[in-house]
């Protein structure tokens, strides 16, 4: 602030004093200037970012349109106007609807990241589902830091907050490494047996053709897909190998799925059903039509307490005497 007329100093140490007092509010000036400055850069680049952002939401909003168009013209529109001619299936619109739902969560996420998490409202808290009981729990304490000067104090517990997330250990390989000693007595060299084995002699152990097993025909995983998902771990497993395990694996499996279908002609119904499956005609190169059979029994709903099971029986007809062959013996 410039002094007035009347302000002026009279002596040389009050002149001097102004003078550092004029170059300390001079210096506060340029400091607060160059705050301001900065600032103003800050919100340059917030403001860019952001739009940056929101450009690309709309893009996504675009595409999210476009799917649910699509959609709406495949459900309702006139068969001129549909991508099939019949509609389609549970699958298809699950998928669909699961894409708008990332999409939308993508959108959300940007946003409240260049907005900033305290812009957006907080929701009330939902009830969590609680999970199984077989569900290995693991517990994590998180200490407080202490207090500078209460570290000789006693501490009383008086609550705690709990949350639960749900975690997965993804697939591990391992190898499992089998040693049996040779021992020599007076008698003679002793040593203990192998222990049986589903494929003697063979790569893979019984939990890893249980896995490959489930992958292929529980979850419609390919063999050439898992050849991919397993070479990622590095490891190499030749698809065509998988497949002369997985037969040798069925053919093992033959007496359980007998079994199955035997308990089921025991009951008082059985509910059957068919369906064609598309099956490579040997040295054709070409896929022929054969049929996949499936017998099913449930007595729940009849007041029966047996579990619910379902057998199945490839065939290359749907003929009467595949079911007269198949349920020999019931007599429901």
């Amino acid at each position: 602030m410039t002094p007035t007329v009347a302000e002026l100093p009279t002596t040389l140490a009050d002149a001097h004093a102004l003078i550092l007092a004029l170059a300390s509010e001079r210096q506060a000036i340029e400091a607060e200037n160059s705050r301001i400055v900065s600032e103003i850069a800050t919100l340059t680049a917030a403001n860019a970012d952001l739009a940056a952002v929101n450009q690309a939401a709309d893009a996504r909003i675009v595409e999210l349109t476009a799917i649910v168009k699509m959609l709406e013209r495949t459900l309702y529109g006139t068969r001129s106007e549909r991508l099939r001619s019949d509609k389609p299936s549970d699958e298809q619109i699950a998928f669909v609807f699961d894409e708008i739902a990332t999409g939308v969560a993508a959108i959300e996420a940007e946003l409240a990241k260049a907005g900033g998490k305290d812009d957006k409202p907080q929701r009330a808290p939902r009830p969590r589902k609680e999970f199984g009981a077989h569900l290995e729990r693991v517990e994590i304490v998180v200490e407080p830091e202490v207090s500078p000067g209460c570290e000789r104090l006693e501490k009383v517990l008086i609550g705690e907050d709990v949350s639960k997330r749900l975690d997965v250990t993804p697939a591990k390989f391992r190898l499992i490494v089998t040693r049996r000693p040779k021992y020599i007595y007076r008698d003679g060299v002793v040593q203990a047996p192998a222990p049986p084995h589903l494929i003697e002699s063979g790569l893979p152990t019984e939990a890893l053709l249980a896995q490959i097993a489930v992958a292929k025909y529980a979850d419609g995983l390919p063999l050439y897909r898992q050849e991919a998902i397993y070479a990622r771990d590095g490891v190499d497993l030749n698809r065509s190998l998988m497949a002369q395990r997985m037969g040798k694996v069925g053919f093992e499996l033959r007496p359980l799925a007998d079994y199955v279908l035997e308990k089921i002609k025991q009951g008082e119904r059985i509910f059957a059903d068919e369906t064609t499956l598309p099956t490579l005609a040997p040295g054709s190169g070409k896929t022929q039509k054969a049929w996949l059979w499936a017998y099913a029994r449930d007595d729940g709903p009849f007041g029966g307490n047996g579990p619910p099971m379902v057998a199945y029986r490839f065939e290359d007809s749907r003929g009467s005497e595949c079911v007269e062959r198949h349920l020999a013996g019931f007599a429901g």
